[in-house]
């Protein structure tokens, strides 16, 4: 076998530098991966090196705060191909089908369980216990990153040789409903082995309760997945099903007896886990609902939590990334916070799902009817989250605003003076006219180029709060008592009315359905509280990253036609004085009253705006995986064991089936 040297297998060991211990070592560069697994400090340093598929802050960027991009939450200066037919193909080479990392799980667990269970492995029991718990995690968390982009997949535990028939077979797809059930699966057996709190590296480490959460989270996307395209090809049985025309899938049949049943399995093992965090973690980080305009100001936790340095201190943060200068972990959120995102703008759509403190949607509310508590309308990005939900009012930037409570880095604009949206570049561009500060650290020195080290958190127990919500109401069409509390104390920090259902009460789901693609699944509007039940998840992972998986999970862009991404208000923002300070007179950025900042783009003319292809719900499968798949080296592509997705063709380069 080939012999894989410590340094391919520490390759990601700086990742955690809190962690950074493990590098404290001889060096062990000639023996092969069986000798070098047989401590705990080198299996703790095998698992730290599947840390870098976790979503955090990269070096350049506006790093886990511009993932929202191509959503209805956030858009950036080029439209997506996604929303165009005719424009995504059916690749070569690469996507989706890939094991290389699943492999190196795989071979872990073939080389360290046996050794495990027969008390060979040196170093503290309980702690080896902990880092093969991590690498269960990871398994799964990569599994759930196939099931996302290709649903069905093939489930493979354990290491092959390269060898034709061999690989061929491993290749057939399982279901995906039972691909998300291994999934759980390796989460449970992370959480059995994994400590409340980690050996070493303190919140930079995995924990059991993230296993935890991330079950909960999978759970909910399968259970609502399964609900939301039962009838279609997509889900196993489904008509149009392409497994069914594959001898090893034409006679599946649900472990639950039905995909209904399926799908509450799903809801049910989301409940329990989410429940396990939520009670656990009873108390929110303390929202005061101001963004502190100086260091002498009372800071505000619940804005500093997503800025700090150490995010440590937090409860509410299970696991987060630490940056640091002197080794070169930096990024350049603050650089980008300061500025216009790099490039990513916030739409008018998520602007406008943030209801106001009194609990009402902006259209219930008479405008300007009461100073104190009424919407005051969107022609004054001044006066756009006066008296709504505190969460929009502390991370969007307004001018006049100071960004900063010290002297500018390079790249820092100490006080906000007017959205840039005539700009080229990315740095300074405002492209919807509305900018975020989440994540802008107020210290000026870290918006120096590359000089940022604030924090990146990958879990926080908000989303246990959520997800309970969303899968109890999904199952039972109801909320009990754990759901009304977890809304509550959501909307409470948030500094709104608690009283959800009077939210409910003034919904008008036509006019949430404007905007909001989270207002549909599978082509209809949904009943007034599942979408405030979606409008909270919206408002509070606002730039979180999680956008894009709901509106897929949810089915929510099968009636996407002709649909513009829109800003702010444009035609009041020419009457600004900071209009006459920045742009040319005459100048033409929209065909709207509100800004569109892809309108004059060949793909948006061409197509009349976004328009959404069923096929894209899932990645097409590339060429090569059928060639290399077929029982006869060079065969007919027919005959491989590999299906491709629903609407997708199988040849190279070709575009979604009509």
């Amino acid at each position: 076998m080939k012999r894989l040297t410590i340094s391919t297998l520490l390759s990601g060991v700086l990742f955690l530098t809190s962690c950074n211990d493990f590098l404290n070592q001889e060096p062990l560069d000639q023996l092969s991966p069986n000798e070098y697994l047989t401590t705990e400090s080198n299996i703790a340093a095998f698992a730290t090196d599947q840390y870098q598929v976790l979503p955090t802050h990269g070096t350049y960027g506006y790093g886990t705060f511009e993932i929202d991009n191509n959503t209805d939450n956030m858009t950036g200066m080029q439209p997506n191909v996604m929303y165009a037919p005719g424009y995504w193909k059916v690749g070569q080479e690469g996507g989706s089908w890939y094991f290389a990392d699943i492999y190196r799980c795989n071979y872990f667990f073939e080389n360290v369980l046996p050794s495990y269970e027969d008390n060979a492995i040196v170093g503290n029991t309980t702690n080896i216990k902990h880092y093969i718990g991590e690498m269960y995690f990871f398994r799964a968390f990569m599994y759930f990153e196939r099931l996302k982009s290709l649903g069905d997949f093939p489930i493979i535990t354990k290491t092959y040789p390269n060898e034709r028939e061999a690989l061929i077979e491993i290749s057939k797809r399982a279901p995906r409903n039972e691909v998300a059930r291994f999934i759980l699966s390796d989460l449970d057996k992370a959480i059995e082995m994994m400590q409340d709190i980690a050996p070493s590296g303190g919140k930079n480490r995995l924990s059991k309760d993230c296993a935890i959460l991330l079950k909960s989270r999978v759970a909910l996307y399968e259970g609502s997945w399964l609900k939301n395209f039962k009838g279609t090809a997509f889900v196993p049985n489904g008509p149009g099903w392409p497994g069914a025309n594959k001898d090893y899938n034409a006679n599946y049949s649900f472990k639950s007896g039905s995909i209904e049943k399926e799908s509450e399995f799903f809801f049910d093992e989301a409940i329990k886990a989410a429940q396990i965090i939520a009670e656990k973690y009873n108390v929110l980080t303390a929202n005061t609902g101001v963004f502190p305009q100086t260091s002498s100001e009372p800071e505000n936790p619940y804005f500093s939590m997503f800025c700090d340095i150490d995010m440590e201190k937090y409860n509410e943060v299970l696991l987060w990334r630490r940056y640091n200068t002197g080794l070169g972990v930096v990024n350049e959120v603050c650089q980008y916070g300061c500025a216009g995102n790099n490039g990513v703008g916030t739409t008018k759509s998520m602007i406008d799902a943030f209801i106001l403190k009194n609990g009402e949607p902006i259209y219930a509310s008479p405008m300007w009817a009461d100073e104190n508590s009424s919407y005051w309308g969107d022609n004054n990005i001044i006066h756009i989250t006066k008296n709504r939900d505190t969460r929009a009012d502390i991370f969007i930037k307004k001018p006049g605003q100071k960004n900063l409570h010290t002297s500018a880095g390079d790249h820092g604009v100490v006080e906000e003076w007017g959205p840039n949206i005539t700009a080229s570049s990315v740095t300074e561009k405002y492209n919807t006219g509305y900018a975020l500060r989440k994540g802008l650290n107020p210290d000026g020195k870290y918006t120096n180029n590359t000089q940022s080290i604030v924090g990146s958190i990958i879990f926080r127990t908000a989303e246990a709060y959520l997800n309970y919500i969303e899968a109890y109401y999904e199952l039972h069409g109801s909320l009990d008592s754990y759901a009304e509390k977890y809304w509550k104390a959501i909307r409470r920090r948030a500094g709104i009315d608690e009283d959800y259902t009077k939210t409910i009460r003034l919904t008008d789901m036509s006019k949430e359905a404007e905007t909001d693609w989270g207002a549909y699944s599978g082509g209809e509007i949904i009943d007034a509280t599942r979408y405030n039940i979606r409008r909270e998840r919206r408002c509070e992972f606002i730039a979180e990253g999680m956008r894009k998986d709901d509106l897929l999970r949810w089915r929510s862009l099968d009636k996407m036609k002709n649909y513009q991404t829109e800003g702010f208000n444009w035609q009041e923002y020419q009457k600004e004085p900071y209009y006459v300070k920045q742009l040319a007179a005459g100048l033409v950025v929209s065909n709207s009253k509100y800004l569109r900042p892809h309108f004059a783009n060949e793909l948006i003319i061409t197509n009349n705006g976004y328009n959404f292809e069923e096929a894209n719900y899932l990645t097409p499968i590339s060429y090569d995986v059928f060639r290399l798949s077929t029982p006869e080296k060079g065969g007919d592509i027919s005959t491989s064991v590999v299906y491709q997705n629903p609407g997708w063709p199988v040849g190279a380069n070709q575009y979604a089936l009509q």
